[in-house]
């Protein structure tokens, strides 16, 4: 609960952001200057760019939610008993040994998005972001028929 009220907070600051430099933008181009205006049209660009990466963003983590609410009542959501090193971090030898077990559960059950989940996961748990990224969106579009 507290990572939705800390993304929520953050999320309503950028927006806040994008409408101050979006206003900048919009009194540098007014100025008409062969300086402000390039000015002015550059400062707009960048809100438009967080804005568009705040709702991808923020869309995938929502249809990520709904996917681990849906795994959970189903009971198919992986038992979080992997070891920790004192500091809380999953031992790399554990992790690696359970996506292990993730990939050929997904390689033998390509088009279930149940088995892309959980190997998005372990992804993450080998902290290997980007690929438990790819491995979620997938799931996600395995799950609304997209994939």
């Amino acid at each position: 609960m507290a990572g939705k009220i800390g993304y929520t907070l953050v999320s309503v600051l950028l927006v806040g952001y994008f409408v101050l430099a979006g206003h900048r933008g919009v009194v540098l181009i007014g100025q008409g200057t062969w300086v402000t205006v390039p000015f002015g049209i550059a400062v707009l660009v960048m809100p438009l760019i967080g804005a568009w990466f705040l709702w991808r963003t923020t869309r995938f983590a929502r249809d990520a939610g709904k996917l681990a609410k849906e795994l959970e009542a189903e009971g198919g959501l992986p038992v979080d008993d992997l070891p920790r090193t004192p500091s809380g971090r999953i031992e790399q030898a554990a992790a690696d040994a359970a996506f292990a077990e993730r990939q050929a559960e997904a390689e033998a059950n390509p088009r279930d998005w149940r088995c892309w989940f959980r190997l998005a996961l372990a992804y993450h748990d080998a902290r290997d972001t980007p690929r438990a990224r790819k491995a979620m969106e997938h799931a996600i579009a395995l799950r609304a028929g997209r994939a």
